[in-house]
């Protein structure tokens, strides 16, 4: 694990040398297109506040699906990088929810995390919580996503 550094709000996996950022991961799935999909949510969400230098890309493929615990995607704020997790790149998982995955992540950039007394950081806030329900989608997406889970686990 790496170390934190001053505010920033994630770990930095290779210190000083933030690989994923150098690398030509693509955006362009079979059935989604992330770039497209973050700049729509960032113009009607956000008002195009997020750096344009924010990257979104796929994932690796793995070899096993995951058992128990599904994370649909991931941001790496100090490399500027959203990942999204390639089994969603499917013809079942409708574009609303796609683009509840992705102003999810984005979310984060905007909506500071919290620190507990012991110094258990918190990144889903009551603030974070309160904004996620904003997207017009919200319950829709969260009754998708309890209802499929199961078909991105093995």
């Amino acid at each position: 694990m790496g170390k934190r550094t001053g505010d920033s709000k994630r770990k930095s996996a290779h210190f000083g040398l933030p690989i994923q950022g150098q690398l030509p991961f693509p955006h362009e799935g079979l059935h989604f297109d992330l770039k497209a999909i973050l700049k729509r949510i960032n113009s009607e969400y956000f008002s195009n506040r997020l750096p344009r230098n924010y990257k979104i890309i796929w994932g690796q493929r793995r070899k096993k699906r995951p058992s128990t615990t599904f994370i649909f995607a991931s941001i790496q704020e100090q490399d500027r990088i959203i990942k999204v997790h390639p089994l969603l790149d499917a013809p079942f998982v409708p574009l609303w929810f796609m683009e509840y995955v992705i102003y999810h992540e984005v979310l984060h950039a905007f909506v500071p995390e919290e620190y507990t007394a012991s110094g258990r950081r918190i990144v889903h806030t009551r603030e974070f919580y309160r904004r996620e329900s904003q997207f017009r989608f919200y319950r829709k997406a969260r009754r998708w996503e309890t209802e499929n889970l199961g078909r991105f686990l093995r």
